[in-house]
């Protein structure tokens, strides 16, 4: 099937969100951020899609973002966000995700089917 990023601090999240798309197949890698994905993962693979956190140390999703999309546009990007009990504020955050040309934008905590979803319609397979 696809090869996926998982880019999160959370070490459980990125452990749950494996755990789904190894379920449907996927080959997942993981990194704890932006830096590290890009140096030791994004250089070295042909990826179908990465799914990024925004708010983590060393280099965050934004930053994450704006050097995938200018290094590999053609790569399906989706944001994850749970940051914030402010619904205005999570919503801010995903919004300017989104105008960094992600593909899509999920606050956490989503359901494994609208997650599943997302990817299958991010992938091009529209879940089908």
């Amino acid at each position: 099937m696809a090869k996926i990023l998982i880019i999160d601090d959370e070490q459980m999240v990125r452990a749950s969100i494996r755990i789904l798309l190894e379920n449907e197949g996927h080959q997942v890698f993981e990194a704890a951020n932006g830096l590290e994905a890009n140096n030791n993962i994004i250089r070295k693979q042909t990826l179908d899609l990465i799914i990024t956190d925004i708010l983590m140390p060393v280099q965050d999703g934004f930053e994450t973002i704006a050097a995938i999309k200018t290094l590999y546009p053609e790569i399906p990007i989706i944001a994850i966000s749970g940051w914030g009990r402010n619904e205005d504020t999570a919503q801010n955050i995903l919004d300017t995700a989104g105008r960094l040309g992600v593909d899509a934008c999920l606050r956490k905590p989503f359901s494994n089917e609208t997650f599943l979803d997302t990817v299958n319609t991010s992938l091009g397979s529209g879940g089908d």
